[in-house]
Parts: C-alpha cells; structure tokens; sequence
C-alpha cells in the first residue's frame, strides 16, 4: 500500500514540475517575443517578428500539450494504458 501512495506521490509530483515548467516557458516566450516586437516596430516596417513567435509558439503550444497530458494523436492516458497492457502481457 505504501508503494502505491509513493509511485502516485512520484507521478503527481513530476507533473507539478512539468506544468511549472511550461509557464516558465510561456513567460519567457512572452517576454522575448515582446522585445522582438519592439525591436521590429522600430528597425523596419517587415512584420519579421511574426516568424519567431509562429515557429516558438508552436513549440509552445506541443509543450502544453505534453504538460497537461493531452495527445490528440494517441489519445488521454495513452501512456499509462499501454504500460498496463505490456505488464498483463508480460511480453517486453
């Protein structure tokens, strides 16, 4: 029983760090993306900053997804359900 408690303390706990992670992430996007634009209003009329928060931002939104555990591909809990699988089986 105490395993159990340990193993999901483990989990919720790299979770925690995983989201926290992300909105350090989205804060420094956000703050370097800013400084881009500012930097691009005043050196040229090419709307250039709009690459760099495109392609980070897409980085940004793929991160988000992996912290808060959502897989449009493979689906919710992909993970932990192929992980009970491969034990039932015992065939890795």
């Amino acid at each position: 029983m105490e395993t159990t408690n340990e193993y999901r303390y483990q989990k919720a706990k790299a979770r925690v760090k995983e989201i926290k992670e992300f909105y350090t992430h989205a804060t420094v996007y956000v703050g370097i993306i800013s400084l881009l634009a500012i930097l691009n209003y005043f050196t040229t009329s090419f709307p250039w900053v709009i690459f760099p928060a495109l392609g980070w931002g897409i980085g940004l939104v793929a991160h988000g997804f992996c912290a808060f555990g959502y897989n449009p591909i493979l689906g919710k809990n992909w993970e932990e359900r192929k992980i009970r699988e491969l034990m039932d089986s015992d065939t890795f």
